[in-house]
């Protein structure tokens, strides 16, 4: 039985399982982050629906049981976050995911959904894709060190003044571990 409120995952390993209604939510989703101004991918906002789903097709397009997975979080069965994980076929580095994009909805902010979803993407990269790290990526100065940190992940370096948001506003860009 679902609770009402309480977040539901899906997993899509194939962008046939995606339904044009999931798509267009997930889209909307990634519009209304980034022109909130949310590290989500699009660092000048506004951005459109369309200049998004653009991305957003490719990303789709590429998922892959063994590459790359969509994790969603429906509360209601509306979309309130989302994140992609990643990892390379290169037996090299073939041991190690990246999360990318995690993004909860505006309306859902302040409710659990992004640590949900780092919770969740944590089980699946260790029991379902056999990976024994994640690495990702992130804004240096709006507190993702912090949220991140609370989740176990590990600063492991620094790119100072990587990302430059605007003329006199560049930040690093954090990179981060989480051992499974």
């Amino acid at each position: 039985m679902m609770r009402a409120g309480v977040p539901v995952f899906l997993q899509i390993t194939d962008g046939q399982e995606m339904s044009s209604a999931l798509r267009r939510e997930l889209i909307e989703c990634w519009v209304t982050v980034t022109n909130a101004g949310g590290a989500a991918g699009f660092p000048f906002p506004p951005v459109s629906f369309d200049e998004v789903a653009v991305v957003a097709d490719q990303l789709i397009a590429g998922l892959d049981p063994e590459r790359s997975r969509l994790l969603v979080a429906l509360v209601d069965g509306t979309l309130a976050g989302w994140l992609n994980v990643r990892r390379s076929v290169d037996p090299l580095i073939a041991h190690w995911g990246t999360v990318h994009h995690l993004q909860t909805h505006t309306s859902f902010r302040s409710r659990g959904i992004g640590a949900a979803l780092m919770r969740e993407v944590r089980q699946v990269a260790r029991e379902e894709m056999a990976l024994e790290q994640l690495h990702l990526a992130a804004r240096g100065g709006v507190g993702l060190e912090d949220f991140y940190g609370r989740l176990g992940w590990k600063e492991i370096g620094r790119w100072p003044g990587a990302l430059r948001l605007a003329p006199g506003d560049d930040r690093d860009e954090v990179l981060m571990v989480l051992e499974l």
